[in-house]
C-alpha cells in the first residue's frame, strides 16, 4: 500500500490543500501513517491530536486517527481548539508528537496539518520525509487505540496561571476561528471589562476573513473599539497561532511594535536576554531591544525556524511580523495567540503605560506593508539570488539572513523567496516618504533586472 501526495501540499512548515481537490481523507490517514510511523522508530507510541473549526477537520481527524493507529501508534484526540491547545497538550500529555489539522488564515476551502515532534517542531526534510515514506509504503503496521479527553479548561488555567495584570477595558475579535471558545473562557477569568466578537467558531467565516494581519479585517474590531472607548482590542487568525491588535485610538499595533512591548517587560525580569524577530520587522525593534539592554536578533521568517533557533540560543522572546509571538519566558517557547494576549495585559501593567501610551511613544517609521506578488515557482529562489549578486557587485550593505534585506541612507529594503508559495515578498522602511519611494524604485529596478513586474498583492 502507497500513497502521492499532490505537489502542491508538502510546505516548509506544514502539508497544506484544498479540500476535495487536492486534499482527501485519504491524505490524512497517510499522514498519520506516516508520522505515527516515525513516532514509533523513535521509541513513541502516543501522539495528540486536534483540529479547527473548518467544516472538513472531523473528516481529516478520523482518517488522521485512522492512519496513526494501522501504524500501532495511539491517538489522544483533544477535539476541536486553537493550534497552541495542540502544542500545550504535547508539551503536558503523555506523548511523543502531536497533530494539529488546520487551515490556520486559508480562505475556507483550505485545510492542513501542523506537527510537533518530541519538542521541537517538525519542517522542512521532516515533512519531505512524510510524502517519500508514503510514495514507499514504509509505514509501521499495527493496532493501536484513540482516546478523547478535553484539555480546553486545562489550558484555559494554564494562559492565567500566574498572572500579574490589571484591569482593562478590551476588545476581542476571534474571527469565527478555532480560539473562540477558549477567548469567552479566558475573557471570564480575566480582570477587567472585555467585549467579545465572533466566538462562535464557524468554518464559513461568515463575518471577515480570519488574518488579523490585513488591515481590512480589524474593521470590527475598530469600530468596537471606538464605539465603547475600549483601551484596547486584539484578534486573532483562523487557529489562534497568530495575534493582530489596535491600540485605543484605532491603530494598529503590527507584530514588531508588539514585540517592542513585549521586549520592554520580559527584558525588565530578564536584563541582557536576547529577543528574536525576523526579517520583515522594523529596524526600530532591533534598535529598541538594544537600547533596553537586550541582544537583538534577527533570523529567517517561518514560526518553525524561530522555535528552533530560540531553543538554539535560549531566547526567552521571539516574533514575527506575521503576529506569531513566542514566549519561552514562563511559558513553552511556542507561538499561542490568546496567552499573548495575557502578556500583552501584563506588559502594560508592568511598564505603566497603557497600550495607546505605549504604541504612541514608538519611533514613527515610514514602512510598507508586506508586499506579497506571485512569481512562478521555479524562478523565485533564482531571482533572489540574481539581486543578491548584483547587490554584491555594487558593493551594497546587505544582510542574507534570509534573502536580501539592504541598508541605505534612506533606511532599509528586503526582498525574500517564499517558502511556502510561488511569491515573492517585500518590504521597505525609511524615515520619510521621499526616501521609502527610493527604496521602492530600488526594488523595482532589481525585479526589472531579472525581468519581473512587482504585481498585485497576493494573498497568503
Amino acid at each position: 500500500m502507497t500513497h502521492n501526495f499532490h505537489p502542491t501540499m508538502l510546505r516548509e512548515y506544514d502539508i497544506r490543500g484544498v479540500v476535495g481537490d487536492t486534499l482527501s481523507d485519504k491524505d490524512a490517514y497517510a499522514i498519520g501513517r506516516s508520522f505515527a510511523t516515525l513516532v514509533r522508530r523513535a521509541g513513541g507510541k502516543r501522539i495528540a491530536v486536534g483540529y479547527d473549526g473548518r467544516l472538513s477537520s472531523p473528516m481529516l481527524a478520523d482518517a488522521l486517527i485512522a492512519g496513526i493507529n494501522d501504524a500501532g501508534a495511539d491517538a489522544l484526540n483533544v477535539g476541536l481548539g486553537p493550534t497552541p491547545m495542540l502544542y500545550y497538550a504535547a508539551s503536558t500529555e503523555d506523548v511523543e508528537g502531536g497533530i494539529q489539522i488546520t487551515g490556520s488564515h486559508n480562505p475556507p476551502d483550505y485545510n492542513g496539518f501542523k506537527f510537533v515532534m518530541q519538542g521541537r517542531p517538525f519542517y522542512g526534510a521532516d515533512i519531505l520525509g512524510i510524502g517519500k515514506m508514503a510514495a514507499a509504503g514504509d509505514w509501521e503496521a499495527g493496532e493501536g487505540t484513540s482516546q478523547s479527553i478535553d484539555i480546553v479548561d486545562a489550558y484555559v488555567d494554564r494562559l492565567v496561571e500566574g498572572f500579574a495584570g490589571g484591569a482593562f477595558r478590551i476588545g476581542w475579535d476571534a474571527g469565527n476561528g478555532a480560539a473562540g471558545t477558549v477567548i469567552e473562557k479566558l475573557t471570564a477569568r480575566l480582570p477587567g471589562e472585555h467585549h467579545l466578537l465572533f466566538t462562535d467558531i464557524d468554518g464559513h467565516f461568515p463575518n471577515h476573513h480570519p488574518d488579523p494581519t490585513e488591515e481590512k479585517n480589524l474593521a470590527d474590531l475598530r469600530k468596537l473599539v471606538a464605539e465603547k472607548s475600549l483601551d484596547f482590542g486584539v484578534a486573532f487568525d483562523g487557529d489562534g497561532d497568530r495575534i493582530g491588535a489596535i491600540d485605543g485610538e484605532g491603530r494598529v499595533i503590527w507584530g514588531d511594535q508588539l514585540l517592542q512591548i513585549y521586549a520592554a517587560a520580559v527584558l525588565k525580569d530578564l536584563p541582557g536576554a536576547t529577543v528574536i524577530a525576523d526579517v520583515k520587522a522594523s529596524q526600530a525593534l532591533f534598535d529598541r531591544v538594544a537600547e533596553l539592554g537586550g541582544k537583538p536578533l534577527m533570523w529567517k521568517t517561518g514560526h518553525s525556524l524561530i522555535k528552533a533557533k530560540m531553543k538554539e540560543t535560549g531566547s526567552p522572546l521571539a516574533g514575527e511580523m506575521s503576529g506569531h509571538i513566542f514566549f519561552a519566558d514562563r511559558y513553552y517557547g511556542y507561538d499561542d495567540a490568546p496567552y499573548a494576549a495575557v502578556r500583552l495585559i501584563e506588559a502594560a501593567t508592568k511598564l505603566g503605560q497603557s497600550v495607546t501610551e505605549l504604541r504612541g511613544s514608538m519611533a514613527p517609521m515610514v514602512n510598507t506593508p508586506e508586499m506579497r506578488f506571485q512569481v512562478d515557482e521555479s524562478r523565485k529562489f533564482a531571482i533572489v539570488d540574481e539581486v543578491l549578486d548584483r547587490l554584491a557587485e555594487s558593493g551594497a550593505q546587505v544582510d542574507r539572513t534570509d534573502g536580501a534585506r539592504v541598508l541605505t541612507d534612506d533606511g532599509w529594503w528586503l526582498l525574500r523567496a517564499s517558502n511556502t508559495q510561488d511569491v515573492l515578498v517585500a518590504r521597505a522602511e525609511a524615515k520619510d516618504e521621499a526616501a521609502l519611494a527610493r527604496l521602492l524604485a530600488a526594488i523595482d529596478e532589481q525585479l526589472a533586472l531579472s525581468g519581473i513586474v512587482r504585481g498585485p498583492q497576493a494573498a497568503h
